[in-house]
């Protein structure tokens, strides 16, 4: 049985979808102002991890995962760089589906633009108003009232005397209550707007995510997830003004990230201390990049730094090891490999458990290998079958090996075949020259009964 930690309950639940057999799961997506960080990329690889695991244990997944494009800081880019709003957008749009097809994320089923949900976040903007949970300010903006609701605290398990306005949450005399926050901004000169009951505006950042979730997946579903960063205010808000609109609960389940930090410090764009995906992916592979985000459990935070991307290497390189040259294969079936694997991640998607199984399983191809060739081919595909369930292990094992190399293939290809040929003629000397050649390029030859290979090891 699957169980999650639920921030909303602080326990472990066991988990048991509006629909059998059927999950609606929403995660808050980027907001698309500048090129996304590794921060993002653990958010995100955390949620495919849910998603492929999900779908793995036979669930029927709507994944929506929303882009923020609508915004105070994407506004001040666009005014930065002389650009209009929808030009900034679209680019970095781009680059972000660029950066997850290389992490190797499954497309959402959905990807809401907030700006196309607009008519939907006026009409929710009306409900909370008419059920008493809303006013427009002497500004004109429309706040929500927060202390019209009970449970406001119920996900940050704050009492609300003790909760400061947080990020993007304004604290002005217009407002009856400094945690009030904005539903509705009227629009301020050369700013996008779009007409309202209030007046020309825009939506505030809380009121897009209620609108497109419950739009897509029903004013009710399974799950709701983001970084840990989001608990408050911005998923907060999220259940304070959906369920004032709809007397309804919002999301049964809260799943959230922890932080990704350099130097102790939590790597974010206001803190000006992050590194971009693109810029990790021009000097390593994705999924090295991956096995680094899921090395930890979701929950917990991590420290990145470059030594930490070369331990995911050589932990990927254990894997491929014990895969190259295993022939095709039906994979093991009804192992003890594959049910540790399921009670590993049944608890709450633990895959560093699950990983560690995978390692077992690294080993025991090894041991098979010289004496049982066709039970090691079979648990090689198991390994593989069960790495994609994480997203890892895609790669030939031979494309993995020469990823990364600083020397082109065709000059490490020559270098060896004048190697194979001194071997030939018995000119050691001269073949032992060739191979510290290329072992200052950091290239490891080794040779077999079928021949030469080489990979690069940094």
């Amino acid at each position: 049985m699957l169980k999650i930690y639920n921030t909303l309950t602080r326990q472990k639940e066991k988990f048991k979808p509006l629909q059998p057999g059927k999950v609606g799961m929403y995660v808050c997506g980027v907001t698309v102002y500048d090129y996304c960080h590794i921060g993002h990329a653990r958010t995100y690889v955390s949620a495919d991890v849910v998603l492929r695991y999900l779908r793995f244990r036979g669930y029927e997944v709507n994944y929506v995962r929303n882009i923020t494009d609508i915004d105070d800081k994407i506004i001040k880019r666009a005014n930065e760089t002389k650009e209009d709003v929808n030009t900034v957008t679209k680019r970095f749009i781009q680059a972000m589906h660029e950066d997850f097809a290389a992490l190797g994320l499954a497309q959402p089923d959905h990807e809401p633009r907030a700006t196309k949900y607009i008519p939907q976040m006026i009409t929710l903007i009306e409900k909370i108003i008419a059920n008493g949970h809303a006013y427009v300010g002497a500004n004109g903006d429309v706040y929500f009232d927060v202390r019209s609701f009970a449970d406001y605290g119920c996900l940050s398990h704050h009492n609300i005397e003790q909760l400061e306005s947080g990020a993007r949450v304004e604290v002005t005399e217009v407002k009856r209550d400094p945690l009030d926050f904005v539903l509705w901004k009227l629009a301020k000169p050369n700013e996008p707007f779009w007409d309202s009951p209030w007046g020309p505006g825009r939506p505030g950042w809380h009121i897009e995510c209620s609108a497109m979730s419950m739009e897509l997946l029903g004013e009710h579903f399974d799950i709701h997830g983001g970084g840990r960063d989001l608990i408050f205010p911005h998923h907060e808000n999220e259940i304070a003004q959906s369920q004032a609109a709809t007397h309804k609960k919002f999301a049964n389940v809260w799943i959230h990230g922890g932080f990704l930090q350099i130097e102790k410090e939590k790597m974010s764009k206001s803190l000006g201390n992050f590194v971009t995906i693109r810029e990790v992916l021009r000097e390593h592979e994705p999924e090295v990049l991956r096995y680094l985000l899921m090395a930890s459990h979701y929950r917990s935070p991590l420290v990145y730094t470059p030594d930490t991307l070369n331990q995911s290497r050589q932990a990927l390189a254990r894997f491929y090891t014990a895969l190259r040259f295993l022939p095709n294969a039906a994979r093991a079936a009804n192992t003890s490999f594959e049910a540790a694997f399921i009670e590993a991640m049944d608890d709450d998607f633990n895959t560093p458990v699950a990983l560690s199984v995978l390692f077992e399983l690294a080993h025991e191809i090894q041991r098979l290998r010289e004496k049982d060739k066709d039970s090691a081919a079979a648990h090689g595909a198991l390994l593989r079958y069960l790495g994609n369930v994480l997203g890892v292990l895609t790669s030939d094992p031979e494309v993995f090996f020469k990823s990364g190399a600083t020397v082109d293939s065709t000059k490490i290809e020559a270098l060896i075949a004048a190697r194979n040929q001194a071997r030939h003629e018995k000119n050691w000397a001269e073949a032992d020259r060739i191979r510290k050649e290329l072992a200052a390029m950091s290239i490891v030859i080794e040779d077999s009964a079928s021949g030469t290979t080489w990979k690069y090891v940094k």
